[in-house]
């Protein structure tokens, strides 16, 4: 898809007729007014095959126009293709190009935009002509004049001649700089206008408005100019530069495009269709309207008084202010919020002082027609309702009411009854169904099986929020969802709703059945962890039937685990009892058992029943991370594909022994720790001692607040541990907290033993506990103190909320046009991951390499584990941690040699199916959701790093992840050296530190405050800790003091591999330490797009100029064509870019202009006549297109 600047004879061409007058629809007729905005001669027929006068009615007549009313019989829809034309009685500029930053217009004519817009809006004029002869003659004249008024002088007495003498010279000089200053291009206001003219008004011509800018324009000879460029960029200054660039960047694009700098004016002004801009009668009879009907109207009425002034030859005063309305007339139109004369805001407001939308308003912004109508559109056969608990349902299974199914299946089921002759037309069945005859019920019953239904709970985060399940029809209005899928959808059944959408195609049918089935999508793509997890009620049953209750003096020993079954079902055998059972040796299940007997409980054998019979027995309480633990063996043992009715009898048992153990918790299950006033008192004492050590001098503020605070927490902990040791082990607190059912055990000391410290609105400890709990009930002073804290904590939650979703979109929109292209890219340097590494970060070795491909052979004494080019899999990651080798070198996206996407051998495992990824996986999108579902749950605050004097705000959470990828300049920015060297000196100066070094070779860096040879100085804030001591060895790239790093000064020291780490290992720490694991290739996907982009150094022979910043496929692309046609490649310098600027400056205008900055984007697209590929996937969903991933997965073609 191309876009290109629009010349007047394409308009014309557009054009179905000319509309002249303001008028819409006549309020008497209701039918359009002839020649007005919504004019049938123009535009069509209101009616289908009719024309305006109804002289021709019926299709018979198709594209005959009647000769009364010149309307053509046709189709009514053309009224939303046909378009027409105002033709303008003066040029008008498009105030895109006009006021864009840099203007286009002042670009290519040299004239800066405030002197432009004079011109423009007739309060300035512009030199367009100068008669050389004429100001040499002027100039002759002049010193003539002056050297006979000097000798005239001369004849007066001395005291006034000089006087006059001096007089005379400044008004030769005033003179003479008049006549100079006139020259082309040279912008004057009224009054020099009217000065000039008098006096020198044959040397040149001078005019305002459009006109002279169009006729400077027309007469630019563009290739000339270019040259003019080349020669003054190589002969120019530094401080130019930047702007004879862009003037030769703008000049080419105009050569390219072959369009004529002259369309960035108007003389016909398109009309779009009436259909596009409706008018719609409300029941009132009045009227509701689009506003560009309003702003179409005014632009009629204006050129419409122009033409004629013009006509009656009015005085030019009259005309010059017209023309100037009609400007900004077309000015709104275009775009209403950029307008603003002499800086004063001038937006065209309708009758109730509301700005109108402009064509721009339509485009842009949420609800701009990008995003709300082209990314985001209604869908029919949906429903939405509140979510209820279904526990008898499959995994694969969800309840919808019968009323909501009947209207969702309602097509289906009215096929069916004219398929079974029970009714014989649409009509007739439709009414069946709204009436709900009783044979409906039994064909919805039909039509429903074997269908599949999508739910999605807002906000739809991950790719886990929409899922297929197979509809059970219910009573009732609620929808059912099985217990198991809350954690994927983040639902709760306190009120939350759900949309149900129905695949209507087999296609659809097909996919939702094959991939998106809830029992497919056990594990999360972010991690590869899994998302299918008993919660609550089912994790407390579970652990009840495992747990151990107090074992006997002597233990029963049974002869077979089904004897011992068997023993509890005739209520011989407790539950919970310790028992010892005989096992079968040669049975897969108790190989890794090394007693004669084993030691468990008929609960854990009933328990291991339920799982498969090859597994490992499970000799262990089932808490909440025990049942993960199994649930995740359990996927890994039996397959994604086989698990579901596995983990449907675990959800099972654990409702059934929920409901058996009768645990509830109640007000008298609350115990309150006996030595509370106690230990209260002690603590008061304690804080009563400090104060007095305070008022005595010998601590500080700071030292007292710390201590008293360390006093409390000290408090909190050891009420906690009493209340812990009070609590009757098998009570339901106990149990409910233990197996992570309910409640932690923070929760249990608050309703028990001490509400504690609580913050205030700044984030800050209050020194004063809340001392009482919620079981005795706050006092009013305690209840005021802990508000602050939870109301901070609600606003928190809106704004991070708010922040995560635009990180989310800035991804998304950056990696979307990521796919995965091909098998194997052959790349062989990857990544190389160190045991160490991942020892720093807190994380497993193997966590790195699961589910990666090996770019070497891994060896371990000469024998090869993993093959280059094999996977590495949970045996091998075995393997390798017990066989203690500390590096290994991995395939990785970063590397990835694929052009336009990624290789699979590159990506590795699809996370979420956990074998190797398919190509046209749309990996981008899936890292972007990766990175941005936990977002929500990352902090926004910077964390004051202790109370400690080096104490310094080092920017965490959210912000610091956007401060990553947007490369900002880093807050508490850390010192990194740039050569080798010894430190010589470290200076505190308090505010801030100077480390200064010693280089070994070369001079000091361009970063040096110092005039010394061979010294380096860095600077950093007094707040920050420096790493390094005096007499220190500095290596180059060496971390000198704490704090985050510049990524750009990471490239330019250490180079692209080390820049990419420091990314990859910086946004892994910011969500380890939120308690989400995200696997490291979804953050090389990003690291990738950053460094995707090339400034080029020297063009070679290709079309891009020096200094122009290129994508990498593209960049190596062009290479490869002009080695082929046998020309000089280019040369171009590794940028790193942050994630809005790459994803602004995308190839495809379609995906950059619904981003961000729409009418940016549009105007460069403009001009340079850009193409669109549609390579991405919110190109083609724009235009409604199938997305090139997935099931319509194309390969990259190139172009």
């Amino acid at each position: 898809m191309k876009i290109h600047l629009s010349s007047r004879d394409e308009i014309m061409e557009w054009s179905f007729g000319e509309v002249t007058k303001p008028e819409t629809i006549n309020y008497r007729t209701q039918r359009p007014e002839k020649d007005g905005l919504f004019s049938e001669r123009i535009f069509g027929p209101t009616k289908d095959y009719e024309c305006y006068c109804g002289k021709y009615k019926k299709i018979r007549y198709k594209g005959v126009i009647c000769d009364r009313c010149g309307v053509e019989v046709t189709k009514s829809i053309v009224r939303r293709e046909r378009m027409a034309h105002i033709t303008l009685a003066a040029p008008c500029a498009h105030i895109w190009f006009l006021r864009g930053v840099p203007s286009r217009i002042g670009l290519l004519l040299d004239i800066p935009l405030a002197q432009l817009e004079r011109v423009v809006y007739y309060t300035g004029y512009i030199v367009t002509r100068v008669d050389e002869d004429a100001k040499k003659q002027v100039m002759k004249e002049l010193e003539q004049e002056v050297a006979s008024k000097r000798k005239a002088i001369k004849k007066q007495d001395k005291q006034k001649m000089k006087q006059e003498s001096e007089s005379l010279e400044q008004s030769f000089d005033k003179a003479k700089m008049e006549i100079t200053s006139i020259i082309p291009k040279k912008v004057i206001t009224e009054l020099e206008y009217q000065h000039l003219a008098m006096r020198y008004g044959h040397v040149f011509e001078a005019h305002a408005g459009s006109e002279p800018l169009v006729a400077m324009l027309e007469g630019l000879d563009l290739k000339k100019m270019f040259r003019a460029l080349v020669k003054e960029l190589q002969d120019g200054k530094v401080q130019t530069r930047k702007k004879v660039l862009q003037r030769m960047k703008l000049v080419k694009s105009f050569i390219n495009s072959g369009v004529s700098p002259c369309s960035m004016f108007f003389t016909a002004l398109p009309v779009l269709p009436p259909d596009l801009r409706p008018m719609v009668q409300l029941d009132g009879g009045r009227y509701a309207s689009s506003d560009l009907n309003d702003l179409y109207r005014r632009i009629i009425n204006r050129n419409n008084r122009l033409k004629r002034l013009i006509e009656l030859n009015s005085p030019e005063v009259i005309i010059r202010n017209e023309k100037r309305m009609l400007q900004e007339a077309v000015d709104a139109l275009v775009d209403n919020s950029s307008r603003r004369s002499q800086g004063v805001q001038q937006v065209a407001m309708s009758l109730s002082r509301r700005p109108l939308r402009s064509l721009a308003d339509i485009l842009k912004g949420k609800q701009g027609r990008f995003r709300q109508n082209l990314l985001g559109k209604r869908v029919d056969y949906s429903g939405r309702s509140v979510i209820v608990i279904g526990p008898e349902l499959k995994l694969y299974q969800c309840g919808i009411p019968k009323k909501m199914a009947l209207e969702l299946f309602k097509p289906f089921v009215i096929h069916e009854l004219i398929n079974r002759e029970l009714a014989y037309n649409i009509k007739l069945a439709s009414h069946m169904v709204d009436d709900q005859h009783p044979v409906v019920w039994d064909i919805l019953d039909q039509v429903v099986s074997g269908k599949f239904v999508l739910l999605n709970r807002a906000p739809t985060l991950h790719r886990l929020s929409v899922q297929a399940f197979q509809p059970v029809l219910i009573e009732g209005l609620s929808i059912r969802i099985h217990p198991m899928v809350c954690v994927a959808f983040n639902a709760d059944f306190d009120g939350d709703q759900m949309a149900v959408h129905l695949p209507l195609s087999e296609e659809a049918q097909d996919e939702a059945r094959t991939i998106m089935l809830s029992s497919l999508n056990l594990l999360k793509p972010a991690s590869g962890e899994p998302v299918i997890e008993p919660t609550k009620d089912i994790v407390l049953g579970l652990y009840w039937l495992t747990r151990l209750s107090i074992e006997p003096a002597k233990l029963r020993v049974f002869a077979s685990p089904e004897d011992a079954i068997s023993a509890y079902e005739h209520f011989i055998l407790a539950l919970q009892e310790p028992i010892l059972v005989a096992y079968d040796k040669k049975d897969l299940k108790y190989q890794k058992v090394i007693d004669k007997y084993l030691k468990t409980s008929a609960g854990r054998l009933l328990f291991n029943a339920i799982l498969p019979s090859a597994m490992a027995f499970v000799n262990a309480d089932m808490h909440k991370k025990n049942v993960r633990k199994v649930v995740s063996e359990l996927i890994r043992f039996v397959g994604i594909e086989h698990a579901q009715p596995y983990l449907d009898s675990i959800k099972d048992l654990g409702y059934q022994h929920a409901t058996k153990s009768g645990l509830s918790w109640g007000m008298d299950d609350l115990i309150i720790p006996h030595d509370k006033k106690a230990i209260m008192n002690k603590a008061k004492e304690q804080v009563a001692a400090i104060y007095e050590e305070y008022l005595n001098g010998y601590l500080s503020d700071t030292e007292r607040r710390s201590r008293v605070i360390e006093i409390w927490v000290g408090v909190e902990e050891k009420l906690r541990a009493d209340l812990f040791a009070s609590l009757p082990q098998f009570g339901p607190v106990y149990t409910f907290i233990k197996c992570g059912a309910a409640g932690n055990e923070d929760n249990a000391r608050q309703i028990m033993a001490i509400k504690g410290l609580v913050v205030d609105s700044t984030g800050s400890t209050i020194e004063v506990p809340v001392e009482s709990c919620y079981e005795e009930g706050l006092t009013p002073l305690e209840y005021f103190n802990s508000i602050h804290g939870s109301r901070k904590g609600l606003v928190d939650t809106a704004l991070r909320t708010a922040h995560a979703g635009y990180l989310t979109r800035r991804l998304v929109d950056v990696a979307q046009d990521v796919v995965v292209q091909e098998d194997d890219c052959g790349d062989v340097i990857g990544r190389l991951i160190t045991h160490e590494q991942s020892k720093r970060a807190g994380e497993s070795f193997t966590s790195h390499l699961l589910g990666r491909v090996a770019a070497q052979d891994i060896k371990h004494k000469r024998k090869i584990i993993v093959k280059a080019g094999l996977i590495i899999g949970h045996e091998a990651c075995e393997h390798i941690e017990t066989s203690g080798i500390d590096r290994v070198r991995i395939r990785a996206i970063t590397s990835c040699k694929t052009r336009f996407g990624v290789c699979r051998k590159c990506y590795g495992y699809d996370m979420g199916r956990e074998k190797l990824v398919e190509t046209g996986q749309a990996i981008g999108v899936i890292a972007a959701q990766s990175i941005g579902e936990p977002g929500t749950q990352l902090t926004l605050r910077t964390f004051h790093s202790g109370g400690s004097a080096t104490a310094v705000d080092i920017t965490q959470g959210l912000p610091r992840v956007e401060e990553v990828f947007e490369l900002h300049n880093p807050k508490g920015k850390g010192a990194l050296a740039h050569r080798e060297g010894v430190v010589e000196d470290i200076v505190d100066y308090g505010t801030e530190k100077v480390i200064t070094i010693k280089v070994l070779e070369g001079l000091a860096t361009k970063k040096s405050r110092t005039k010394k040879k061979g010294v380096d100085e860095y600077v950093i804030s007094g707040m920050l800790g420096v790493l390094v001591k005096k007499g220190d060895e500095i290596k180059k790239g060496q971390r000198l003091s704490e704090g985050n790093l510049d990524i750009h000064e990471i490239l330019s020291v250490l180079g692209k591999r080390a820049a990419e780490e420091y990314i990859i290992r910086e946004v892994k720490r910011i969500y380890i330490l939120a308690g989400s694991d995200i696997n490291d290739k979804h953050i090389e996907v990003f690291a990738r797009k950053m460094f995707s982009r090339v400034r080029v150094t020297d063009p070679g022979g290709s079309k891009f100029l020096p200094g122009e910043i290129i994508d990498r496929s593209r960049f190596f692309e062009t290479n490869d064509a002009l080695r082929v046609a046998k020309k000089k490649p280019m040369h171009g310098v590794q940028t790193v870019t942050g994630i809005s600027k790459v994803a602004l400056s995308a190839e495809g205008f379609l995906s950059a202009a619904s981003f961000q900055h729409t009418s940016h984007v549009l105007i460069d697209s403009v001009i340079e006549g850009r193409e669109d590929t549609l390579r991405g996937l919110k190109e083609n969903v724009i235009i409604g297109k199938m997305i090139p991933a997935g099931t319509g997965f194309r390969p990259v073609v190139d172009f």
